[in-house]
């Protein structure tokens, strides 16, 4: 086995057939009590009372938790510094939002039981909804943060052309298939075992233990897989944690709390929605000389990590580009709506909207195409390869994954052919787009940029793997076990890996910003190269030769020397390390080099590397409706040297088509009174298979080149395809011809702005 080949999925037998075992399959542990949320019917209070009268007249009620049932810190907040209680104790914040928690004897009798608790909100008011207003309130969640080199104001007046814009991009509902999910089930000491679908079991552990006001040790979280996660299960996910571990805790029984879909999208977070504006120098070339902007983030009513989305929006605005003199200024404000969170790309697809919207602008004011303006500011030669905050960017790789992108998608040519199409049609109209991307890959937060892994050799050769990451349905267990099987030379069916636990790996990071491979795979093999070096050393002495004499293939162990023929199978070698009382267990720890981040001057080099990709997109649209279809996209995705490219290509296809929902479909509605009113598959859009387009063209960089400290020189892959998506937006401008089209790009909003513009056709 080598990296690089297409395996399977580890589970793709057990995902269609279902026999794959999800948290809600467990078997009930016996006396298990079932959980239900009592959410609150306004959004913004100065307080409430709550009357249970009519729960507890419900067969099977046992007890409701509010605030006051909590035995230490009301606080779930992943920093740890309050503003986000797990049952409400004070003001009502938004709709939806927890106040207490019914346990009952079935899942049935607690959903009857919350709905029957009345909620007597005190000196209700309107909510502020609206990112204006509270920019105009300048009601911020954090101070500013801001990125500069140079002095835009003075470059912009001087330069021969201006511009400005402004638009929106809206938030995303994660709707991961499987919910939100966790069962505490009390042991004999005291101690909680938790089985949580969570992307962040040691964030589970320590929100758990806060709540609780007990040692981490008392906290054991297991996570085998998630039915998706998308970054809805990093921090929303150990809410609902402690909130089955405190019924667990005050009942002395296990408790299972599994959020209803509509529960689910009502208080859980959401991707961050974004206000842009912005201004440009530049001149007839297209050379963008100057931008300032603001990129004004709408957090809800907390904190949450709304502090990792703005700096990762921050850090991407001007994407691969280079703009010599720039101001970017961010904000977090604060609305009375669900706080947001975590999302796939954690801010980096709203911040690299920003220049697609300056690049089509000075386009315009130029009469160059788009294509010829990105072409003109791409980072590198002639222009300077080092982002603001002075990070270095591979330009030659930036053109590279563009020059083949455009080659296969044989733009001039189709370029001619919609021309010619748009000609022959007064009311349908189809276009094109394209997008460039350079993503930067590691958390913003340096201390997360860590991992752990535990292998264990048995006697007859077969390996067991465990590693901080958590399984989502993105194939990181059989990247990880393909990094051990490498390393062992063994076949990949001698390693099993095991649940998530944070009793076996501890202190681990989310598994989130695109690291997963790259930090666990590291881990694991740092554990395994650390049991081998004891085996070929046990090998060594057999055969009187140096450890560095000992090669591990094919799941044989032999003296790499000519001539020499010694051998024997890698079990063998396992059974005669026990016997020499030799330890086949290891633990593996990486931590991610060459990192650094000053938030005084907002400098240094906060990413491991970047990952480059490019795309272009043909829409087609109906100017009487707005109605639009892609009919194709070309994708080019920078993989390094992929560690599994048909995972690798799953995870592009997928994350182009999330990207596409969020661009183009998904859309959250809160009414006047601040309720979610799209709260399920009836009234919220997510993209089908009709949705995707029917010609979907993807290819992995052949021959990418990598850094050799990545592990097996591969690159991550989960984020960075999702705004390859970006190109759609594009498309439909193009075809369209509007100068400004807010996102999502439903139908109605295309029509609106065609309409806005004058630009749509009568009817015939």
């Amino acid at each position: 086995m080598t990296t690089g080949a297409p395996l399977p999925h580890d589970s793709a037998l057990a995902h269609c057939t279902g026999a794959a075992r999800f948290a809600d399959d467990i078997p009930d542990p016996p006396g298990l009590l079932h959980a239900a949320l009592v959410l609150s019917p306004v959004a913004r209070a100065a307080g409430f009372a709550l009357d249970d009268t009519g729960a507890r007249a419900v067969e099977g009620f046992v007890a409701l938790l509010d605030a006051a049932a909590i035995p230490a810190r009301n606080d779930i907040s992943p920093t740890g510094k309050g503003g986000e209680p797990l049952l409400a104790d004070g003001p009502l914040r938004h709709h939806g939002q927890p106040l207490a928690m019914v346990l009952a004897t079935t899942r049935d009798a607690a959903l009857r039981a919350a709905a029957a608790v009345k909620v007597a909100p005190r000196d209700p008011a309107a909510p502020c909804l609206d990112i204006e207003d509270a920019l105009a309130r300048e009601d911020f969640l954090m101070p500013p943060q801001v990125i500069a080199r140079g002095d835009a104001a003075a470059a912009i007046a001087a330069a021969p052309l201006t511009a400005r814009g402004e638009f929106r991009a809206g938030g995303q509902e994660h709707f991961y298939l499987e919910g939100q999910v966790a069962i505490a089930v009390p042991e004999e000491d005291g101690s909680l075992a938790i089985t949580s679908s969570t992307q962040h079991p040691t964030e589970v552990q320590h929100i758990a233990a806060r709540i609780l006001g007990c040692d981490f040790n008392r906290i054991t979280v297991t996570c085998r897989r998630m039915g998706g996660g998308f970054g809805g299960k990093e921090s929303n996910a150990s809410w609902v944690a402690a909130a089955a571990a405190l019924g667990a805790r005050a009942t002395g029984r296990p408790v299972k709390l599994r959020l209803a879909r509509k529960a689910d999208m009502a208080a859980t977070g959401k991707r961050h929605p974004f206000l842009f504006r912005w201004q440009a120098g530049f001149d007839a070339s297209g050379r963008i000389l100057a931008l300032e902007a603001l990129l004004a983030a709408d957090g809800g009513h907390s904190l949450d990590l709304t502090p990792g989305v703005v700096f990762r929006a921050l850090t991407h605005a001007l994407n691969c580009y280079d703009v010599p003199d720039v101001r970017l200024t961010a904000l977090a404000l604060r609305t009375d709506t669900v706080s947001h969170t975590a999302f796939r790309g954690f801010g980096g697809p709203q911040g690299v909207l920003l220049m697609e919207d300056v690049i089509r602008a000075v386009a315009r004011a130029t009469g160059l195409s788009p294509e010829a303006v990105r072409e003109r500011n791409f980072a590198g030669a002639p222009n300077d390869a080092r982002t603001p905050y002075g990070q270095a960017l591979e330009g030659d790789l930036i053109r590279r994954v563009w020059a083949e992108c455009m080659a296969d998608s044989a733009w001039e040519s189709r370029r001619a052919e919609i021309a010619a199409f748009n000609a022959r049609h007064p009311f349908l109209r189809r276009g094109l787009g394209s997008f460039a991307l350079a993503f930067g890959i590691s958390f913003g937060v340096r201390h997360l940029n860590q991992a752990g892994a535990l292998v264990h050799v048995y006697a007859d050769g077969s390996i067991r793997l465990n590693h901080g990451g958590t399984e989502m349905g993105q194939g990181l267990n059989i990247k990880v076990a393909q990094v051990v099987a490498e390393s062992f030379g063994v076949p990949l069916e001698r390693i099993r890996v095991t649940a998530t636990s944070t009793a076996e790996v501890p202190n681990t990071a989310p598994t989130a910003a695109s690291t997963g491979s790259d930090l666990n795979g590291w881990a694991a093999r740092n554990a395994a190269l650390a049991i081998r070096g004891r085996m070929a050393e046990a090998a060594s002495a057999l055969w009187d030769v140096p450890p560095e004499a000992i090669a591990f293939e094919q799941g044989r162990v032999r003296v790499a020397r000519p001539g020499d023929n010694r051998a024997m199978a890698f079990g063998a070698l396992a059974h005669h390390c026990w016997l020499e009382r030799i330890s086949l267990s290891a633990t593996g720890f990486y931590r991610t080099p060459d990192i650094h981040w000053d938030a005084k001057t907002m400098r240094g080099e906060p990413f491991f590397y970047f990952s480059y990709g490019a795309a272009t997109a043909e829409v087609l649209v109906d100017r009487l409706t707005g109605e639009h279809r892609v009919l194709r996209a070309d994708l080019v995705q920078d993989c390094g040297r992929s560690l599994n490219p048909a995972v690798d290509r799953g995870q592009i296809e997928g994350a182009f088509v999330q990207g596409l929902g969020w661009l183009t479909c998904e859309e959250l509605v809160w009414d006047a009174e601040g309720r979610l009113r799209t709260l399920g598959p009836s009234t919220y859009k997510i993209p089908g298979s009709r949705d995707a387009p029917p010609d979907l063209r993807i290819r992995l960089l052949a021959d990418a080149p990598a850094r050799a400290d990545t592990i097996f020189r591969s690159k991550a892959v989960g984020e960075p395809p999702l705004m390859l998506a970006t190109a759609v937006w594009n498309a439909l401008r193009d075809a369209t011809g509007v100068e400004r089209l807010d996102l999502p790009a439903t139908p109605e909003r295309v029509l609106m702005a065609l309409m806005q513009e004058g630009a749509a056709s009568p009817r015939p």
